[in-house]
């Protein structure tokens, strides 16, 4: 069957606080936080882009795997709505950064926060068809923000690659799900250097509806239900819309807290989800199931029945960062450094 056979995360070592934030556009502090439930956001530095993050992550994930050779991987995804180039694949960069051979499948995706789950599935099918032998599917952003929206308060940088294959796989996918419709929530026209969005309507009808709709569609396909899963991962624009969610589907609170990395990261957008879904595997026993809901505005989502297996003990031997350890790593700035480094100083 078909799984993940090595996964990664990277997130910067900068971090903002929230309060920081709302001190310098006048906001009250506790009644964003409360709103949004993220206390700090983690900040690419002036050296970091999607690319770099990307190329973080796929590394952790080979590391974790002694002896892999990365000329083996027949695809790679990279998912993001932060690509450095407009017109030039971040694909290609992490190719020849990890040494992948030139004889591969490799593009850029984007569907605003589920693009990096979307390489994921096609990572599956190649491998499946017998196209490939290992596919690598990336979730990677440097979330792009207005000053002084309500997005600044919560994007967040981050990154998380999945090595897809059917080989001494450390978590089996059993199945997958869809649910996509036409709902503009959220949007960035090809000439705005910021993403605009519908305000109160992001949560209903899109969040809700898609993530909602995608968790009870592939729970009927695989004829299961919320109890039979371990771990629950949803995509998490801020940390209250996961837990509104979870409750919406009668799922607890300690199911979805594993994988809640919103509120000390911010919204990594492409990934978030992966990114959860790499903490939930750091801790996660054999024979767990996990259960994880991306959503891309626009919108979509795409969910997951995930079940791991005994070979993940090998994997964590190996001496690799996990989430937790990014999460600890963190050096805090101030709002004129965060500007700097996410280049909202204009005239330089």
């Amino acid at each position: 069957m078909v799984g993940i056979v090595s996964y990664g995360a990277y997130i910067p070592r900068y971090r903002i606080k929230i309060e920081e934030i709302a001190r310098v556009w006048g906001k009250d502090a506790d009644t964003v936080i409360k709103g949004l439930g993220v206390l700090e956001k983690a900040v690419a530095g002036l050296d970091e882009d999607t690319a770099t993050l990307a190329v973080e992550a796929t590394r952790n994930a080979i590391k974790k795997l002694n002896g892999f050779d990365s000329r083996e991987i027949g695809a790679i995804f990279v998912g993001s709505e932060s690509h450095p180039f407009a017109v030039k694949p971040t694909a290609a960069i992490v190719a020849e950064a990890i040494g992948a051979t030139p004889n591969l499948t490799a593009a850029d995706t984007e569907f605003a926060c589920k693009a990096g789950t979307a390489g994921i599935q096609m990572c599956m099918g190649m491998v499946e068809s017998g196209m490939i032998k290992y596919g690598l599917a990336i979730g990677a952003d440097t979330a792009q923000s207005m000053p002084g929206d309500v997005l600044e308060f919560a994007t967040g940088s981050g990154a998380a690659a999945f090595i897809i294959g059917s080989e001494n796989v450390v978590a089996t996918i059993e199945a997958t799900y869809s649910y996509t419709t036409d709902t503009p929530d959220f949007w960035r026209r090809d000439t705005s250097e910021f993403p605009l969005h519908g305000a109160r309507f992001t949560g209903e009808p899109a969040y809700f509806k898609h993530v909602i709709n995608a968790a009870k569609g592939l729970l009927a396909k695989i004829n299961a239900t919320v109890e039979d899963f371990d771990y629950v991962v949803f995509h998490q624009p801020n940390a209250k819309f996961p837990v509104r969610a979870a409750k919406v589907l009668g799922i607890p609170q300690e199911k979805i807290e594993p994988g809640l990395m919103v509120k000390v990261i911010g919204n990594t957008y492409s990934g978030s989800s992966l990114i959860g879904l790499a903490a939930v595997l750091d801790v996660a026993k054999p024979g767990e199931r996990i259960l994880v809901v991306s959503y891309g505005s626009g919108a979509g989502s795409d969910a997951f029945a995930i079940r791991v297996t005994e070979r993940i003990e090998r994997i964590r031997k190996n001496s690799v960062a996990k989430v937790s350890d990014y999460v600890r790593r963190k050096r805090y700035i101030d709002y004129a450094t965060y500007a700097k480094f996410r280049k909202k100083l204009k005239g330089l």
